[in-house]
């Protein structure tokens, strides 16, 4: 444990930023699986809403230190790419 006093305040400090930063991936995370699960009921419409906001939220999160650029680019191409696949299971199916 820190002992000095600005060891203490630096821990606190990173104690509040790890809190934020859990809290953006678990919404980043929340989002994401919105997405799919509506893409997966077959509503394109709301999927695209979420996806929207889920970028958003990952791109906010990869201007800070929350994420990196490299990993921020990752979830999003991924987001993108199983959404486009549901789409196009969707269309073929339907």
């Amino acid at each position: 444990m820190a002992r000095n006093p600005s060891a203490m305040k630096y821990h606190r400090q990173s104690q509040k930023a790890r809190a934020k930063n859990r809290a953006a991936k678990s919404t980043i995370r929340t989002f994401g699986k919105k997405a799919v699960e509506a893409a997966e009921r077959g509503d394109l419409e709301a999927a695209a809403k979420f996806q929207r906001v889920t970028v958003s939220l990952i791109d906010r999160a990869a201007k800070g230190s929350t994420l990196h650029k490299n990993a921020a680019a990752r979830r999003k191409s991924r987001l993108a790419r199983r959404l486009n696949k549901l789409a196009a299971e969707q269309a073929q199916a339907g």
